[in-house]
């Protein structure tokens, strides 16, 4: 067994723990090991859980869950952990009658050290589990080891700092002025108690220009509320008091600065908070003379609603999506330009990205009357002063040159004024590829989309589709710990998929860009345009043959689940796709859905609903048909909880004489 060095276990309660709360030093609390990977074992000491290579015999995962839980009102999870090599830790959340377990909280940090880690649990009406989930990695030298599991009302970010761990507060190694824990012998007892038996932080300078910062637990979830907290400067001092948060790119944003330098006793100040996407909370100390001071701070707490009735509702920034499924939205084309068209499935153009089969908008340069060569989309208005994420997927075709191909400004309401944000760079041919921008303005905005060419031998068309806005910096809404429980887009690996190798005379494979093969096979992925997805190289198989593609087992539900996922099966010779049902402990298999021969050269979306109350698997098969034109991909799976709402019906027209045909 490898060597960890052990710290004092650090004591995380925080009101009465609820239940999963465990220490392990008595025993496991409940906590068993998921019999299909490897055990958790105790150390030798008792003191805590492990897996480590001498542990496992070769297998590099284990599972760890907890008992029931009843989580009625909202709750913080806080497990003390240790890493060493190449060894990483995930947390899920696994509700009463889900067959996907959710993702909150994952970390493959090494250290020689006991670390704390907050997770917010959401409360509930249905019953679930947490779940562990350590993986080793390919160094031996790896271990994952668990010593504490503290479950406590309220949400991660409150602390009254009674507790010896800070409520996994940090403040930053500094060689001049921290934070510290205080108590009666430094001031007249703290804010919760009336008694000199409380603790609080205070910062106390005696060497002047000094900045403290004490740091919150990175939030796990989304929230929005009242943040509060008490603080006490005893003494007149020429500092700064302010509260600010910080994400996960480092970037810093003030929220509430301390109007007054010395107050009379505790004082207790209240900020709107907003954290759409995971945030820490700073309160920062700064003290600006050589007279030096001290700040005090206490009982830090949050409510779900905002501490002010005149706070302005929360933009959703929703009201900028579109699929233009049915209808424009909230998009609004300039003269004449942009059209909302359809394209039926076939060999030669490309459909819409949502389905295949469904309606894109498409700006044709060439139809606008000279000079112009100009067509205009205007979104929906947009709030100022707030940090805008804009996501869209476009397509090019016949354009000469790419200046102006499409551009994408963002459009100031009152002066008219336009600041360029993204320009295309370079041609697509048929794919339909992924655009993010992160964009801010002072003044309330609007998106524009712009294509244009300067005579009509430059011309061409540009597609326009899924357009999507959030809050926040691009970089910080998306990421593996954001993605719907039971999704995989192949940009990670294969997920909980594996290959069928005993029975199979191939095999799915994952790759990027276009197939080798001419005349079959996708361009790129329907993610992204440029990332992964998994395909059948019909050039290596024979008539027939084969590949099976399986998930990982899933439990038993009593409800209808839905499964989605998009594909490509473009190419003369194109053979069979298929989706199986397999119960668990039977060879035979159901089949759910199937499609056989060339489908067009667009990525299609399909979508199958079924039930099974006995644990299952689920199987895409393709079969290679009568030529090496026969490349069949899958990307985007996603599995969801209840019926199916689309109807799954994409006629194919590879014969039709409107095959071409734009509808508008």
């Amino acid at each position: 067994m490898l060597l960890l060095f052990l710290l004092t276990p650090l004591v995380l309660t925080t009101g009465e723990p609820l239940s999963g709360s465990c220490s392990f030093a008595q025993g496991t609390c409940g906590y068993t090991s998921d019999p299909a990977f490897a055990e958790w074992t105790r150390s030798a000491d008792g003191h805590f859980l492990i897996i480590d290579h001498t542990l496992t015999e070769g297998v590099e995962k284990a599972v760890l869950v907890s008992p029931e839980l009843e989580l009625l009102e909202w709750s913080c999870l806080r497990v003390v952990y240790q890493i060493t090599g190449s060894g990483s830790l995930w947390l899920y959340q696994r509700p009463e009658g889900h067959n996907f377990d959710t993702r909150l909280w994952a970390t493959d940090a090494p250290s020689d050290s006991w670390l704390t880690a907050s997770v917010d649990l959401r409360n509930s009406s249905v019953s679930c589990k947490v779940i562990f989930e350590g993986h080793l990695g390919p160094k031996v030298q790896s271990s994952v080891a668990i010593i504490k599991v503290d479950i406590v009302p309220g949400y991660c970010i409150e602390c009254g700092f009674e507790e010896s761990n800070l409520c996994a507060y940090s403040t930053p190694w500094s060689t001049g002025v921290s934070w510290y824990v205080g108590g009666s012998s430094a001031h007249s007892g703290d804010a919760t108690w009336s008694n000199e038996t409380g603790c609080y932080m205070y910062a106390d300078s005696v060497f002047g220009k000094e900045v403290a910062k004490l740091v919150s637990p990175m939030t796990t979830t989304p929230l929005a509320g009242c943040l509060s907290f008490y603080y006490r400067s005893d003494q007149e001092s020429n500092c700064f008091f302010n509260v600010l948060t910080r994400d996960q790119l480092g970037q810093y944003r003030d929220i509430w600065r301390a109007e007054i330098n010395r107050t009379s006793g505790w004082t207790l100040a209240q900020v709107d908070f907003r954290a759409p996407y995971p945030l820490e909370v700073v309160f920062e100390v700064a003290f600006n003379s050589h007279v030096g001071g001290r700040m005090a701070l206490d009982d830090i707490s949050f409510s779900p609603q905002f501490c002010y009735s005149e706070t302005e509702v929360t933009f959703d920034p929703s009201v900028a999506n579109c699929d233009f499924e049915e209808g424009l939205c909230s998009y609004k084309p300039e003269q004449a330009g942009w059209s909302r068209v359809s394209v039926k499935p076939n060999i030669f153009r490309l459909g819409d990205h949502t389905t295949g089969s469904g309606s894109f908008l498409m700006a044709n340069t060439r139809l606008i009357p000279p000079p112009a060569y100009m067509s205009l989309l205007y979104g929906p208005s947009l709030p100022g002063n707030l940090t805008y994420c804009l996501r869209f997927y476009y397509t090019l075709s016949g354009f000469t040159r790419m200046d102006h191909a499409l551009t994408v400004y963002s459009s100031d309401h009152i002066g008219g004024a336009e600041e360029e944000i993204w320009t295309v760079t370079e041609s697509t041919r048929n794919v339909w590829t992924e655009v993010h921008v992160t964009f801010q303005r002072r003044q309330a905005t609007k998106v524009l989309f712009v294509s244009m060419c300067s005579n009509y031998g430059d011309c061409g068309s540009v597609g326009l589709d899924d357009i999507s806005m959030s809050l926040g910096d691009c970089r910080l809404t998306a990421g593996p710990l954001l993605s719907a429980p039971g999704t995989c887009t192949f940009e990670m690996g294969i997920c909980e998929f594996s290959q069928d190798k005993d029975n199979d005379s191939g095999k799915w494979v994952l790759t990027r860009g276009p197939t080798p093969t001419s005349y079959t096979g996708p361009m790129g992925d329907h993610t992204t345009g440029t990332g992964h997805y998994m395909y059948l190289e019909a050039s290596q198989m024979r008539q027939g043959h084969r590949a099976r593609l399986v998930s990982n087992k899933q439990r038993g539900s009593g409800s209808p689940q839905c499964l989605h996922f998009h594909y490509h099966m473009y190419g003369s010779g194109t053979g069979e796709l298929r989706v199986l049902l397999q119960l668990d402990g039977e060879e035979s298999y159901v089949l759910l859905w199937s499609r056989h021969g060339e489908q067009g050269i667009s990525w299609m979306k399909g979508s199958v609903s079924y039930q099974s109350d006995r644990q299952h698997q689920i199987v895409f098969e393709a079969i290679r048909g009568t030529s090496v034109r026969s490349d069949i991909a899958i990307d985007d799976i996603v599995f969801k909880k209840g019926s199916c709402q689309e109807v799954d019906t994409n006629p194919y027209y590879s014969f039709s004489e409107n095959v071409n045909k734009i509808e508008y």
